[in-house]
């Protein structure tokens, strides 16, 4: 079977790549031309552990192609995914204009029966609303089945979630669209990962469900977080003590300075948005957000508190992407603390194993280190901010010597309290009492 994949970001890259390692010849189509050049060079333009050794394998076994050429990849295809862009607007919604414009090209350049596939994260209606766009502008009458198949991928786990998926859920009315599908992810059918075959509507709105209750867990467990920090309990042990029980689990309850990333922040707004535009309030994903928000302000209070004068300090951050193994800076909750500290006049020296790069376009007068002891050496404080495993077992005795006063303020809790207490470090968490 021969597949094309409309947009080379994150989620089109890996899904191409993905379908070629299952033994489907894909081609990835995009409008940059430098991003399609570093690609057939095998220049990976993202940070996703395995994604480069998997994209040269499968380009090796001519399973795996790039181009700049839409028309000819919809023509030699017979299942296409849109996986473009759809950024937040102004007024919290996504926009779709990029993928209505890939609507448009694929009904310019069909030749045949079709299977467009949405891969983007869309709003419910979606689907119809491209059924429409590409009926309108075919030149002649073909048949095509417009199918949901909204993606689950965890940036830093992004290849083992589409090989070994929890689920797939496929949205069409199409029974031809639905069996070629299936098909397709047949060899994931063989190893017994649940199918959930649905309606475009129900599919759409999966995604978004599934992101918002795992924001909405995130948000919860910083409220209890801020709750025993007022009382003196652990977190920790309340998650864990909340987590034993199988309705709930452990899973997203871990506090911290609140979720971010390319998915969370604009997928939360855009159900909330939804909602709205159907006359409904949706409340508590109103309040997710609001939660969300205010965390990083009282991270920053953490941080004053534990430093009393901000200004002229020089401050060490571990840790800048919104999570461990990606680059992203995408709503990363490092930018809205940092900023926030520079403003209360303080010199931030930061460090990140994967993320100076992205970091340096969105931040300003931030000193980037490499080695995360050269940005320690000196500082007035350690802000652990990105909990990447390296950082777990830092020489802390080295840390105690660099530092100008031995101060971490822990906002992922990857250090045990009683230890750092012991080692004569000022010390502070989230939502664990100080032993």
């Amino acid at each position: 079977m021969n597949i094309a994949i409309i947009g080379s970001g994150y989620v089109g890259l890996v899904t191409g790549a993905c379908f070629a390692e299952l033994g489907v010849n894909v081609v990835c189509v995009d409008k940059d031309e430098e991003k399609i050049a570093n690609l057939q060079k095998g220049i990976i333009p993202i940070y996703e552990p395995g994604l480069e050794e998997l994209v040269k394998k499968n380009v090796a076994a001519n399973r795996l192609d790039f181009t700049t050429n839409l028309g000819q990849a919809v023509q030699d295809a017979l299942v296409i995914f849109i996986a473009v862009g759809t950024p937040p607007r102004g007024d919290g919604f996504a926009d779709l204009s990029h993928v209505e414009k890939v609507a448009e090209t694929i009904a310019e350049h069909m030749d045949g029966y079709k299977v467009i596939v949405t891969k983007s994260t869309v709003p419910v209606g979606t689907g119809q609303r491209i059924r429409k766009i590409i009926g309108s502008r075919l030149k002649e009458h073909f048949d095509f089945d417009i199918v949901s198949n909204p993606e689950f991928l965890r940036e830093g786990s992004a290849i083992e979630d589409f090989l070994h998926p929890n689920r797939v859920v496929i949205g069409t009315s199409g029974q031809q669209g639905a069996a070629i599908m299936k098909d397709l992810y047949r060899p994931l059918y063989l190893i017994e990962t649940p199918m959930l075959i649905t309606d475009i509507e129900t599919a759409e709105l999966v995604k978004y469900a599934s992101n918002a209750f795992l924001a909405t867990k995130i948000s919860f467990i910083n409220e209890v977080a801020n709750l025993c920090d007022a009382v003196g309990a652990n977190v920790q042990e309340v998650a864990k003590g909340m987590g034993l029980d199988r309705r709930i689990g452990g899973k997203f309850l871990h506090p911290g300075p609140g979720y971010g990333g390319s998915c969370f922040p604009k997928d939360v707004s855009a159900l909330s948005q939804i909602a709205k535009n159907n006359g409904y309030t949706f409340s508590i994903i109103d309040a997710v957000m609001e939660v969300n928000q205010n965390q990083r302000s009282r991270m920053v209070e953490k941080i004053q508190a534990e430093l009393g004068e901000v200004q002229g300090k020089r401050l060490a951050m571990l840790g800048l992407a919104f999570k461990p193994n990606t680059d992203d800076m995408r709503e990363a909750p490092s930018i809205a603390v940092i900023e926030a500290l520079q403003a209360l006049g303080a010199e931030i020296v930061a460090c990140d194993p994967a993320a100076i790069s992205e970091a340096d376009k969105v931040l300003k007068n931030v000193t980037f280190k490499d080695d995360p002891y050269a940005a320690i050496e000196g500082a007035d404080a350690m802000i652990l901010m990105t909990e990447w495993n390296p950082y777990r077992n830092l020489d802390l005795e080295r840390i105690k010597a660099q530092l100008k006063t031995p101060i971490v303020i822990d906002l992922r809790n990857i250090y045990e309290p009683k230890r750092m207490k012991e080692m004569g470090f000022q010390y502070t968490s989230v939502g664990r009492p100080l032993i």
